[in-house]
Order: structure tokens, then sequence, then C-alpha cells
């Protein structure tokens, strides 16, 4: 008798412990964290166990591949592995359903005790339906091995379909390329947020970067450039390697839209083939960014031979029915000295060269609609007239969009203030190098495509938005995902969800940002913002405030290593009165921790001004010929005087930004002289010019960047004269040319919020 009371005591233990590691391996769901946020989401009564043992099952054969998917993200995310097919009281069930009143994209979704129930119209909604069950199941935080997870999932019913039709986003793969497997991996991440257009920006001045196999000099010729630093860049896709992506997208309900941009924006091609000039002759493919001025000739039966062969062979790799042609950016100097292009326009009794640009996008939308196409054009086709079947995608504004949608014709909104990713989302002085812009993820989350100008009943030509990203500034791979997300998860709310509310979409984002790190996605965090130089001098004692764009935690370090998690909290502005090492970065509820920037505080004292008395005003130029990009690797003995400048603008000649430059005035030039201060105090200095010194201070240093946005630097300087000099280089540097800087240089007082130019009467010799 004791040995079987000991035997059943043993027996119980060994259940308890059991059942205790069981519970221990329980990730319990409390909270439905899911984006796009669902329509309508109903709590019910119990839960749900994901497991191992729980199997999934579907009739419709087309669901198959969608199931395959499905498994294969629930593997490699949450290590579990589901049956196929298995009838079992843990469930997951798929069905196609065309009794349910949901368009085709919607799905309904019902988890209760022992299932797990999808239904939707189309395939399409299955997909979406189990996208969204995947986000509900957070990541593994308990160091428990996988295989042993359980997820208790709260009985709930969700219904949802989305708001607009056309989720988009757009790629700019010809000022930097990326490759195949980089777009198969972010076409996985779109999906998982429902975006279901990708539009593939293939062609550009940049770079070709399409196979046509009747025009091979369009990637031997066309798809490689030679940037600044002499160096060959490159790529492009083969037609079969296309046709991999587009049904790797069509797998995941993404439709490849293609972009053929014309007849501007063409320098590549004419590079390969120059006899679609209007001009024939030696091209380059375009190194620098902006406008290209040399386009394809109007005039020419070769330009629409050329133009209907391209669309010939996309027809056979791009099957969806929106193709993309461009038509922005379009200078007509050439076509209003070219005689053909004057024919042309005679022939066909068109006014001026805008008629002649809408003659060409309308025979190029004949040729698309004898493939079943329609076409899609930029805003500035508008311009000229447009036929009653193009669609149009606004990106200069809104303005183009709301006239276009007034007038009957379906839109896509993509206006560049609000959805341009190659912008800015934080603080310039402190984020990594992007165009431009403003555009930060609240900016984003906000944004309507619908304007309020559009006439009620013409709302319905609103098909929806899409973000772009143009890749400029954009060479590595992880910068490019930096820039994308969490924005671009923002817009998928925005366009899909009839509801919104931005700081709901924070906590969802929170929960959500574990998931990008297991997939090895990059993104942004906010950085810390406030100061705008990264050396903060003071005389006495210097605060400092931060800030960021989100509700994040900062943390910071004074002992001159990297911040943790664990780091000190920032909790108010900065006092400091010696010398400081700061650096600073912003931590998310996860743990992980953003880009760390680094400030030097440094005390300082007034410089003293000259007693030297000027001989007048204006500055002494000297001039060194040729092209230059390390400053500190130019000879002295090439500078030569070229006398006197009255102003700092003087120095050079301002070009159009974007536009053709004269690479015939590279040069360096030195401006030397005095400048006037007017009061006591500490000052800064903003500029992008190479370099800046002041007395024997090199204030501002911007050697070897890029530069497109200024720089500052702080120096504090008593009333009187200062030595000045002033460091110019012309040149390009990564696609930017200095000749579109205005040769200037500005100030403020250190109190001051808004700088002032340093203007002819504070310069002296």
């Amino acid at each position: 008798m004791k040995k079987y009371s000991l035997f059943f005591l043993s027996l119980l233990l060994l259940l308890i412990v059991f059942s205790c590691t069981e519970d221990r391996n329980i990730v319990v769901v409390d909270d439905i964290n899911i984006i796009p946020q669902p329509n309508q989401i109903t709590p019910k009564e119990g839960h749900f166990f994901l497991s191992n043992q729980t199997s999934y099952n579907f009739e419709d054969l087309k669901l198959a591949p969608i199931a395959d998917h499905f498994k294969q993200q629930l593997q490699e995310l949450h290590g579990l592995s589901i049956g196929a097919n298995d009838a079992s009281d843990n469930m997951i069930e798929m069905k196609i359903d065309s009794s349910l009143s949901l368009g085709p994209e919607g799905y309904h979704l019902e988890i209760s005790k022992n299932k797990i129930g999808i239904a939707a119209p189309s395939p399409r909604g299955v997909f979406y339906g189990l996208q969204s069950l995947l986000q509900m199941l957070p990541m593994s935080t308990g160091g428990f091995p996988n295989e042993a997870i359980n997820y208790q999932i709260p009985a709930t019913e969700i219904i949802d379909e989305p708001a607009f039709k056309w989720r988009g986003l757009m790629l700019d793969v010809s000022r930097h390329f990326y490759s195949v497997a980089f777009i198969k991996k972010h076409l996985d991440i779109l999906s998982m947020f429902k975006i279901n257009k990708f539009h593939w920006h293939l062609t550009d001045d940049q770079g070709w970067r399409m196979e046509i196999k009747a025009y091979p000099k369009l990637t031997k010729i066309g798809s490689k450039r030679k940037d600044d630093d002499g160096s060959i860049y490159g790529g492009y896709y083969t037609q079969e390697e296309i046709k991999d992506v587009v049904n790797y997208a069509r797998e995941r309900f993404i439709d490849v839209v293609p972009e053929f941009d014309i007849p501007g924006h063409m320098m590549a091609a004419l590079a390969a083939y120059p006899n679609l000039a209007c001009t024939p002759k030696h091209y380059e493919v375009r190194t620098l960014w902006g406008v290209e001025t040399n386009i394809l000739c109007a005039g020419k039966e070769d330009t629409y031979t050329f133009m209907s062969t391209v669309i010939d062979e996309m027809a056979t790799m791009f099957p969806y029915e929106y193709y993309h042609m461009g038509g922005d950016e379009t200078p007509t100097d050439k076509w209003k000295l070219c005689s053909l292009c004057q024919q042309k326009m005679k022939q066909y009794g068109l006014a001026n060269e805008h008629e002649l640009k809408s003659y060409v996008m309308a025979e190029v939308e004949k040729m698309l609609h004898a493939h079943d196409k329609k076409m899609i054009g930029w805003d500035e086709i508008l311009e000229g007239g447009i036929t009653a079947t193009t669609n149009i995608m606004s990106w200069q504004g809104e303005e183009g969009g709301i006239k276009a949608a007034n007038a009957g014709h379906d839109v896509i909104m993509t206006p560049s203030s609000y959805l341009y990713l190659n912008f800015y989302q934080g603080d310039l002085n402190v984020e990594p190098m992007a165009f431009g812009g403003d555009v930060p993820l609240k900016k984003v989350y906000q944004y309507d495509p619908i304007p309020h100008e559009i006439e009620a009943s013409r709302q319905h030509h609103i098909l929806g938005a899409q973000a772009n990203v143009w890749t400029e500034y954009v060479e590595q791979d992880s910068m490019l995902a930096y820039l994308m997300y969490p924005r671009a998860i923002a817009l998928s709310e925005s366009l899909w969800s009839r509801e919104h509310d931005y700081e709901d979409f924070l906590k969802r984002l929170n929960q959500l940002y574990p998931k990008l790190d297991a997939l090895e996605v990059n993104y942004h965090i906010p950085l810390p913002e406030g100061p705008e130089t990264r050396t903060l001098k003071f005389l006495d004692s210097i605060t400092i405030p931060f800030h960021t764009t989100q509700p994040v935690k900062m943390v910071y370090t004074t002992d001159g290593t990297s911040p943790t998690m664990d780091s000190q909290v920032y909790e108010g502005p900065f006092n400091f009165k010696e010398n400081t090492t700061l650096k600073i970065a912003s931590v998310l509820d996860h743990g992980k921790v953003s880009l760390v920037n680094e400030f030097k505080i440094v005390k300082t004292k007034l410089k003293a001004s000259l007693d030297t008395i000027p001989a007048g005003q204006g500055l002494e130029m000297s001039i060194a010929k040729g092209i230059f990009n390390d400053p500190d690797q130019i000879n002295p003995e090439l500078f030569k005087s070229a006398g006197v400048i009255d102003s700092l603008a003087a120095a050079n000649k301002t070009y159009y930004w974007g536009h053709s430059i004269d690479s015939t005035q590279f040069k360096a030039v030195i401006l030397e002289g005095m400048i006037e201060i007017p009061e006591d105090h500490l000052y800064t200095f903003s500029s992008l010019q190479d370099r800046i010194w002041i007395g024997d201070s090199l204030v501002i240093d911007n050697a070897n960047s890029i530069r497109k946005h200024p720089k500052q630097g702080m120096i504090a300087l008593q009333k009187g004269f200062h030595k000045l000099q002033i460091l110019y280089i012309n040149n390009i540097k990564k696609g930017w040319a200095t000749d579109w800087n205005t040769v200037e240089l500005q100030f403020k007082k250190n109190n001051d919020s808004i700088y002032r130019k340093v203007k002819s009467n504070m310069l002296y010799r």
C-alpha cells in the first residue's frame, strides 16, 4: 500500500511540474495589436491555444500557396510547425465565401475556443486575414525553446476591408540599384501590412535598369554611369529576374507597376542610342541628380518605334493593367530648336511644346491600349491636356490630383510634402543624410488622400495613395529600410483603416518592432533633437534641451562610453559649466537603442578683434582652376589672384537647381579679408561652403561631404574686425553640383532663432 501511495505521489508531483512548465511556456496575448488597425473588432468569451498541435484546413486549392506561405511565416517568426489539412478540435480553417458582404480584399476572422476561422470573398482576403492573425502573436521573450510555445489568443471577431484600393510604395532603382533578394525581402514586409502596389521606377537619366532585347545597348551602356569619383556604378535586371520578382509579388498579392519614364529623364537611353535625341551626338549617362535638358525627340519616327518596342517587351514581363509612363520634368528647350519637332507641331496643329508632349503621351497610351494596359502619368502631363482615359499620379502637391479627379480622371495621391520617404523624418542636424524636406511619421499617418476641394460625386476617382522613395542619397540597403520603416507602415494604416488614432498606432507599433528585429529589418528610431551643431561652445554655462518626434525614452553618458538601454535617463535640459563629451540616444520599449549622437561641450572665451584698419570693402579672391575634391590636396601654388569682389555671391555664378552646369568652371576659390562683428557675443555661423576660418579658428568644415545642407559652427567674438577666410570648391560630389549653391555665409547671436546673411557692408580687406 505504501508503494502505491509513493507511486501516485510521484505521479502527482510529475504532473504538477509538467503543468507548471507548460504554463510557463504559454504566451498570453492580452491586446490585439494589428497594423493596419482592423475596422471592426469584437471581443468574445474564451481563448484559442495556438501551438505545434494546431492544424490548418482548406478545401479550395487556390488557398494552398497562401496556407504554405503562412506556415512558413509562423515557423520563421515563432518556431511553430502546424499540420496541413488535419481535422482537429484545434484548427485554423480558411475558406472562400462569395456570400460575404465584403469587397475583394476584405476578410472575416473569428477566433473561438477550438477554431480560428478565416473567410473572405477572394484568396487575397484570406491572405490578409492570415497576416492579421500573424501580427496578433507577439515575439517570445521567455527564453524557452520555440517548439514549446503555446499562444493563448483571446476569442475575437474581426470584420475588415480597406478604405482605399491603391496602397502603394514606389522604389527608384535608377539612382541606386537594389538586388532582387533585397526587393523580395521588402515585398514580404510590405505584404504583412497589406500594401498592394509596388511601383518600380526602372528608367531614368542616371541608369536604365530593365533588359530590352531589341535594344541591348540600353543595359550594356545605359545601365552604367561614371560617378564623380571616377568609379563605374551600374546594375540591371534581366527579363527573367523581373518575371521572378513580379511572380513573387503576385504570390503576396502585390501588383507590380513598372515605370518607363518618357519623354524626359531619358539620358541613359540617349547615351545608348543618341539617334533618339533631337541632336544626335555623344551622350553619357547622367552623373548629376536633377533635371536633364536632353530628352527624346518628339519629331522622329524612331522615337515612337523605340517606345512601342519597349512596351511590347514590357508586356511580356508585367501583367498588371497599369503602367506608369512618367511625363514629369520635361524641359522642351531642345524641341523649340528642333525642326522635326516643330514640323510635328505644325502637322497636328499643336499650339506649343506642352501640347507636343501631350501628343507624345497620347501616342504612348495607344501603344498601351494595344496590350490592354492603362496609363498613369505624373501630374505635369496635365499641362498640355490629357486623354479621357489617362490616370494621374499627383506628386507636386495635391492640386494636379484635385484638378484631374474633378475632371473625371482616376488619381493616385503622392504629394512630396507628405509621402516622399527620401525626405528627412527628423532634424537634419542629427539624422543621416537625406534629400531634404520634413516628413515625420505623424505627418504620413495623418495624410488624407481626399482633399476637401474634390467634389463629393468625384471622390471615388481617388484610388488611394502611395509613398515614394527616390534614392539619390540612399547607397546602402540598410539606409533604404531606415527611410521606409516605420513610415510605410503608417501609410498602410492611413489608407486601410477608416478610423485613425495616432497615439494608439504608436502603442501597436512598439509591439511590432521586435518582429522587425527578428526579420533583420532596419528602421528609424526617433533621435534626440535640439542642438544645431555637434560642437557646442559656451562662455560661462550652457543649457541644452532635447526632444524627440515621438514619445521615446532618451539615455545618455558623459564619460565617453556609448549609451545603452540601462544608461542614465534624460529627464530635462542639461546644464554644463565644464568641457564635456555628451553621447545621447533614444531607446525603445523593448530595449533597442537608436543611432548615438555625440556632442562636444567646450568652454571658450571671446576672441580679440584685430587692431588693423581695413583698406576698403570687399574680399580678395584667388582661383585655382581644375577638379578638386579634397581641400587638403590642393597645391597652394595653383591659386592666382582674381581681384576683389564686393559680395560673397560674386564668387561664383549660381545655376538653377537640378539643371545642367558649366563643368569648364570647376575650380577652387579662396576669399580672404575681414568680417566686422557688431558686438561682443557668442555667434553661430552657417554655410554650405567647404571651409570657413574666422581668425585662426576653423569654424565650419564641410570638406569631403555632400554640400547640400548647411553646416554650423560656434565661435565667441569680440566686437570689431576679425580675419575671414572662405574656401569654396566648385565640383560635383555624389551627384550634387556646388554650382547649385549660392556662395554665402549666415550668422546669428547664440540667443537668436533667425539667421542673418553676412552682407557686403560687413566685409573688408
